[in-house]
C-alpha cells in the first residue's frame, strides 16, 4: 500500500507519468472495436424484455424438485408456444415469467403448472402485468434517460465548457452502449432494476469524469500565460494526477457489486438480483475507462483546435526548438574547448607547465612549499 501511495504522490506531482493522450488513438480503436461487438449483439440477439415491459403473467411456486430448465419447458408446453423465463429461488421455489399472457390465458396455465410440478394450484401466486402498463414504464424509463442527459450537459457545460460537456455525453453513451451489447449477449433480462442500475452507472461515470476534468480546469487556468506545455500535455498530466483516486474509486465500488452478481446471483441463486447487478458491474467499469481513455483526450482533441491553443502549442515547440538548439551549442563548444586543449597538452606536463599553471593537466606544485624542508623549525631565538 505504501508503494501504491508513493507512486500516487509522484504521478500527481508530475513526477513519473504515462502518456495517455498520445496514444489516444489506440484508445479510440479499442472503444470503436468494443462498441462495434455491442451493437452487432444487439442487432442478433436483441435485449430479452421482462414482462414489466412487455407484458405477460409471473408466477410464483412453492418449493419443488423440478429444475428450472424442465420447468421452462413444461411452462412453454402449458402457455402453447409462448416464450417462458424460469428462475429458481432460495426457498427452492420457481420463478416463472411467460410473456404476453392475458387474464384468460393465465387461470388454465397456473392449473397445467401445478400438475406437472406436482404443487396444489393455491399454492401457486399469480401476477399479471399488461402490456400498456410494461409500454408506460419503458416510455418512463426513456423519459428520464432523456432529461438526465439533458442535465448533465447543461451542468457541464456552465461548470466547465462546452468541450467538456459534449466529451461526458459522448462518454455516457459510450457507457450505455457497451452496457446494453452485454446484456444483449448475455441474454439477462431487462427489467425496470436494469433502469435503475443503469442510471446508478451514469453518476459514477461521471463521477470520475468531473474529478479528471476538475484537476484539468485548475490545472489550466492562465495557460496562455505560460510556454512549458501544451493543452494536450496538461490534459495528460490531469489525468496521471486523479488516475490513483479513479481507480481506488472504481475498485472499492465494483467489490460489493461483484459480491451481488456473483455470489448473490450465481452462487445463492437470487436471479432477481442478476438485472441490476450486471448493470452496475459493466457499467462501472466502462465508466471508469472512458472517463480516463475516453472523455479527457476528447476534451484535448477538441481544444487544440482552439486557435488560441494552436499558437500555444506553436510557442511551445519554438521554446524546445531553441532550448535544444543552444544546449545543442554549448555541447559542442565545451567539446571543441576540451579537443584543443587535448591538443595543446605537452607529453610531460608536470614539466612544461610553469608553477601555478592551470592549463590542462596535473598542476605542478608551487616552488615555495618546499623552502622549509631541511631547515629549523623558523622560530626566532
Amino acid at each position: 500500500m505504501s508503494k501504491l501511495g508513493n507512486i500516487g504522490a509522484r504521478l500527481y506531482r508530475g513526477e513519473v507519468g504515462y502518456d495517455f493522450i498520445g496514444k489516444r488513438k489506440i484508445w479510440y480503436g479499442i472503444s470503436v472495436l468494443i462498441t462495434i461487438t455491442a451493437i452487432v449483439g444487439l442487432a442478433v440477439r436483441g435485449l430479452n424484455m421482462g414482462i414489466e415491459f412487455s407484458g405477460g403473467a409471473v408466477f410464483t411456486t412453492p418449493k419443488t424438485s423440478v429444475s428450472a430448465t424442465e420447468a421452462e419447458h413444461r411452462a412453454e408446453a402449458a402457455a402453447e408456444g409462448h416464450q417462458a423465463t424460469v428462475q429458481k429461488l432460495g426457498n427452492g421455489g420457481l420463478r416463472i415469467q411467460i410473456s404476453e399472457l392475458d387474464t384468460q390465458q393465465s387461470l388454465p396455465v397456473q392449473e397445467a403448472l401445478a400438475k406437472d410440478l406436482n404443487v396444489p394450484v393455491k399454492d401457486i401466486n399469480t401476477q399479471l402485468v399488461g402490456p400498456s402498463w410494461g409500454e408506460e414504464i419503458a416510455n418512463k424509463a426513456w423519459l428520464g434517460l432523456g432529461v438526465f442527459m439533458v442535465l448533465v450537459v447543461i451542468y457541464l457545460a456552465i461548470a466547465f465548457e462546452w468541450r467538456m460537456a459534449l466529451a461526458a455525453l459522448i462518454a455516457l453513451i459510450h457507457d450505455l452502449t457497451i452496457t446494453v451489447g452485454v446484456y444483449a449477449l448475455v441474454g439477462f433480462e431487462v427489467t425496470p432494476g436494469t433502469v435503475i442500475g443503469l442510471l446508478t452507472i451514469l453518476g459514477y461515470s461521471l463521477y470520475d469524469t468531473v474529478v479528471v476534468f476538475d484537476s484539468l480546469k485548475e490545472m489550466s487556468k492562465d495557460i496562455g500565460k505560460q510556454t512549458r506545455f501544451t493543452f494536450s500535455e496538461m490534459a495528460n498530466r490531469s489525468i496521471n494526477s486523479t488516475l490513483v483516486r479513479s481507480i481506488n474509486t472504481t475498485v472499492v465500488a465494483l467489490l460489493p457489486v461483484a459480491g451481488l452478481l456473483f455470489v448473490g446471483g450465481g452462487v445463492l441463486g437470487a436471479g432477481m438480483l442478476n438485472d441490476i447487478s450486471l448493470a452496475l458491474f459493466v457499467g462501472l467499469a466502462a465508466g471508469a475507462y472512458s472517463s480516463i481513455f475516453i472523455a479527457t483526450p476528447l476534451v484535448a482533441d477538441l481544444k487544440e483546435r482552439d486557435p488560441a491553443m494552436k499558437a500555444l502549442a506553436k510557442r511551445v515547440r519554438a521554446k524546445r526548438a531553441s532550448a535544444a538548439a543552444k544546449g545543442e551549442s554549448q555541447e559542442q563548444g565545451d567539446t571543441a574547448v576540451q579537443d584543443a586543449v587535448g591538443e595543446a597538452e605537452p607529453q610531460d606536463a608536470e614539466d612544461a607547465a610553469p608553477a601555478g599553471s592551470s592549463a590542462a593537466g596535473r598542476r605542478s606544485q608551487p616552488a615555495s612549499r618546499d623552502r622549509g624542508r631541511g631547515r629549523p623549525s623558523g622560530k626566532r631565538r
